[in-house]
């Protein structure tokens, strides 16, 4: 009788030992799904040609404004850290936190800026045409 107590606690320690943990688990959270950019203009249909993606990691030092620029492509990201002010040439504007995500404005003048004390870091990915820019600057104003 002792031994089969015995071999049926080692037995269940054995059992409970193998089997698996719940450690953690896989989450999706969609951040964005539209058809159109922040400021709600329809997104411009896709250009014909080998696509391209570009995906950039930009960083913008503290109290940087960059310069007024559009892009030709969609272009999408998820600023990582800091904070990033967006502004439209007609003043159309998006405060964006670390951690919200951004579709951007096509072919429409905009700049952005860092007003804060840390540098914002955005990852955007451009979804383009081989041989098209993704963006253009104001000098390159036509």
């Amino acid at each position: 009788m002792k031994k089969t107590l015995i071999l049926l606690s080692l037995s269940s320690l054995i059992l409970f030992a193998c089997s698996p943990t719940k450690t953690s688990e896989t989450e999706v959270i969609t951040l964005s799904k539209t058809s159109t950019s922040w400021n709600s203009t329809a997104l411009p249909n896709y250009p014909d040609g080998q696509p391209e993606v570009t995906i950039l990691k930009i960083i913008i030092p503290p109290k940087t404004k960059l310069e007024l620029h559009q892009h030709p492509v969609i272009n999408a990201g998820v600023l990582l850290k800091g904070e990033l002010t967006v502004i439209s040439e007609t003043n159309d504007t998006l405060y964006l936190k670390a951690g919200e995500p951004i579709v951007e404005i096509v072919n429409q003048w905009h700049y952005g800026k860092n007003e804060g004390s840390i540098p914002a870091e955005i990852i955007v990915f451009y979804a383009g045409i081989k041989g098209m820019p993704i963006t253009i600057g104001e000098n390159e104003k036509k």
